[in-house]
C-alpha cells in the first residue's frame, strides 16, 4: 500500500465482550463496555473524515478485517503487528514512512472529544519539530507524530503507565530532538474517565442531544443504566 504524504492513523480493536474496554468492568457489563467502545470508533472516525484526511486502521485481532472494512469502507487497513503496544506503533509509524508518508501521526481510538484542529495541528507541529505528541492527562498521549521512524521512543517505554509521556520526552531529549506538544486532551480508560465526560460537555454548553450526538447514541444509555446519578 502507497501511503498518503499526511498519514492519519488511528490503532483499533475489533469490540468484543470482554476484550475492549475491560476496565469499565464494573460496573459496565462486558457487552456494555464493547457497545461502549463501538461508539467512540466511531466516533473517532468520523473525526477523521471531518480533519479531511485519508484515514488508515490499525486493526486488531487477525480476522478483524472484515468488520472493519465494512465499518470503514473509505479508509485502508492494516494489521497491527508486534507483542507490545509500543512495537505495533512503532511498526505502523515505520511502516507508513516507508511506504510513501512524509509525515505519520497515530492516534488512539478512545478520545471521543478530541476537537478536530488537534489534528491538523499534529501535522502542522511536524513541519518544524522531529517528533509531536498529544498529552493525556493520565500521563500518557492521545496521539504521537513524527518525520522519520524513531523506535526507540516506543519500544523502550513501558506504555499504559502513568509516566508515559515523561519517559517518552525524556528519550527524545537524549537523542537530540525536537518535540512539538498539543493541547492536553483525555482518554477514557476508566469509570472516572467517563463520569467526567458529561459534565464536560454541559459546562461547554452542550445540551443532552448535542452529548449524544458527540459521543455516540448508545453512550448515554449505557451511561444512565450504569453510573449513579
Amino acid at each position: 500500500m502507497i501511503y498518503p504524504s499526511d498519514t492519519l492513523m488511528v490503532v483499533a480493536k475489533q469490540p468484543a465482550p470482554g476484550q475492549t474496554k475491560t476496565r469499565l468492568c464494573p460496573p459496565l457489563t462486558p457487552t456494555q463496555a464493547a457497545d461502549l467502545y463501538t461508539c467512540f470508533l466511531q466516533d473517532t472516525l468520523d473525526l477523521i473524515r471531518a480533519a479531511g484526511f485519508q484515514g488508515v486502521i490499525g486493526y486488531l485481532p487477525e480476522p478483524a478485517e472484515p468488520y472493519f472494512r465494512h465499518l470503514a469502507p473509505d479508509m485502508h487497513l492494516t494489521r497491527q503487528c508486534g507483542a507490545t503496544l509500543g512495537e505495533r506503533l512503532d511498526h505502523l509509524l515505520t511502516e507508513a514512512l516507508a511506504c510513501g508518508a512524509r509525515r505519520a501521526v497515530v492516534m488512539d481510538s478512545d478520545s471521543p472529544t478530541l476537537p478536530v484542529e488537534y489534528l491538523s495541528l499534529a501535522f502542522e507541529g511536524l513541519a518544524e519539530a522531529d517528533v509531536v505528541l498529544g498529552p493525556t492527562r493520565d500521563g500518557g498521549y492521545y496521539l504521537i507524530g513524527m518525520k522519520q521512524p524513531h523506535p526507540d521512543l516506543l519500544r523502550c517505554v513501558q506504555m499504559s503507565t502513568p509516566h508515559v509521556l515523561t519517559d517518552t520526552l525524556a528519550l527524545a531529549e537524549a537523542a537530540n530532538l525536537n518535540v512539538t506538544l498539543l493541547p492536553p486532551w483525555y482518554d477514557v480508560d476508566t469509570i472516572a474517565d467517563l463520569q467526567k465526560l458529561a459534565p464536560l460537555l454541559a459546562d461547554k454548553g452542550y445540551s443532552d442531544a448535542d452529548i449524544a450526538n458527540i459521543l455516540g447514541l448508545n453512550w448515554q444509555r449505557i451511561l444512565e443504566k450504569t453510573l449513579p446519578a
